[in-house]
């Protein structure tokens, strides 16, 4: 079954906590601190492979979580790092963030991995938190929190060229005449219900090819099997236009163009930028004297024109040579999307979690405040001073003020609870 978009949930390994712990041993009555740091949490790393080709792995299994960091331990221990957890995922994969829809990574190439939510970092154990003035600090810091995502993953075909044409076209048929792809073929309509790959191999250049199928008028709107499928026109170099010369039910060559390209267009303007290439199939079928409408579009709109008939194998060497010399003349670079989803930075102020609880009385939290009342000593007066400095260098004054506090309210941190004065 191929599978080429799917949503996924990962969450990273939340980061363990550091120790609380003092050196207890035989003679040593007032050991000093000896907390452990805990260990970071695992990341949710992509990993690209070239022997996936769908993402049918994805179909059942949707919540990829990675392990947790240890909490450290006394006598210094630091606690195990998490393991990373790693998700494989064919090249040519996109990873957006589910909301905004913004590109998080580009799996493009065979091997590359990308670091897609990181680990909470281990906590510090209070052996770092000693100081001359205070030897027994009974704090340590928690573990990072785990990171959480919602995805969305495409497959977008690695492929030089994409074949591109209404159902009948003869799409299926080319493919199979110009490479070793053994592709569906029958004379109705979506035969073809997954794209199809296949090398061509010529002496000027070797080349991957493209069956983009379920094109119809209506594609880039949903309709049939053309808004699944477009995406993967994205990175071709050139689109190879089929047309069937022998069309039936009073249908028009040139208007079939027209309605593919319209689709193209409607889909993503800059498809319509890339080379195009008409193929003309099924010449067996038909006079190519009766064909001057369609070269003269072709010469008006600048597209090369090439009549071929894949089941007798006409004109083939001539189209493949060409596209070869196309190739090797353009830049060969894959086309890969630019990432434009970053983490966005917390500010100062949202370290902190400030509360009116009623009436005169607020609470702040979070681990910054927490990191802090937990090395500051409280029983000096330069502790109590650095206190103050840093509640209104944190900005953490203001913005109670900005809810409300005054003069005599009480403000609670932790166990702790202080009475305002201007």
């Amino acid at each position: 079954m191929f599978i080429d978009k799917v949503k996924i949930y990962v969450q990273s390994g939340r980061g363990g906590s550091g120790c609380i712990s003092f050196r207890r041993e035989k003679y040593i009555p007032n050991g000093g601190p000896d907390g452990g740091d805990g260990g970071r949490g695992g990341d949710i790393i992509f990993l690209a492979e070239k022997n996936i080709n769908s993402l049918v792995d994805f179909r059942y299994k949707k919540k990829f979580i990675a392990e947790s960091g240890e909490n450290g331990a006394k006598k210094n221990c630091s606690g195990k790092d998490g393991k990373d957890m790693i998700i494989k995922v064919p090249v040519g994969t996109v990873v957006r963030e589910f909301k905004s829809k913004k590109i998080i990574a580009d799996m493009y190439y065979a091997g590359q991995k990308k670091i897609i939510a990181r680990g909470g970092r281990g906590g510090k154990g209070n052996q770092h938190y000693a100081t001359s003035r205070r030897q027994a600090p009974r704090y340590a810091e928690p573990g990072g929190e785990a990171k959480e995502l919602d995805l969305i993953l495409e497959l977008k075909l690695i492929a030089d060229v994409g074949l591109i044409g209404l159902p009948n076209a003869g799409k299926s048929s080319l493919l199979a005449a110009m490479t070793n792809a053994k592709p569906k073929i029958a004379n109705y309509k979506f035969t073809t219900l997954s794209p199809n790959l296949g090398v061509v191999k010529n002496k000027f250049l070797d080349f991957i090819i493209a069956d983009i199928p379920g094109l119809i008028e209506g594609a880039s709107s949903g309709l049939g099997l053309g808004h699944e499928f477009l995406r993967h026109v994205e990175r071709t170099k050139i689109l190879l236009h089929v047309v069937d010369l022998a069309c039936l039910d009073g249908e028009n060559v040139v208007e079939n163009i027209k309605k593919i390209n319209n689709e193209l267009f409607l889909y993503k303007k800059d498809l319509m930028r890339k080379r195009q290439i008409v193929v003309g199939n099924k010449l067996d079928l038909v006079d190519e004297n009766d064909l001057d409408e369609l070269k003269n579009f072709c010469k008006e709109k600048n597209y090369d024109l090439f009549l071929v008939s894949a089941v007798m194998r006409k004109g083939l060497d001539e189209l493949i040579n060409f596209v070869s010399r196309i190739l090797g003349q353009e830049n060969n670079d894959i086309f890969v999307f630019e990432e434009d989803y970053f983490e966005e930075e917390k500010s100062e102020t949202e370290r902190f979690v400030l509360k009116k609880i009623s009436d005169g009385y607020y609470e702040v939290s979070g681990k910054a405040i927490e990191k802090m009342m937990g090395y500051n000593n409280f029983e000096t007066e330069s502790g109590f001073d650095f206190f103050q400095k840093y509640m209104c260098e944190n900005n953490i004054i203001s913005e109670l003020k900005k809810i409300g506090l005054k003069e005599g309210d009480t403000v609670k941190i932790l166990d702790y609870e202080f009475e305002y004065i201007e």
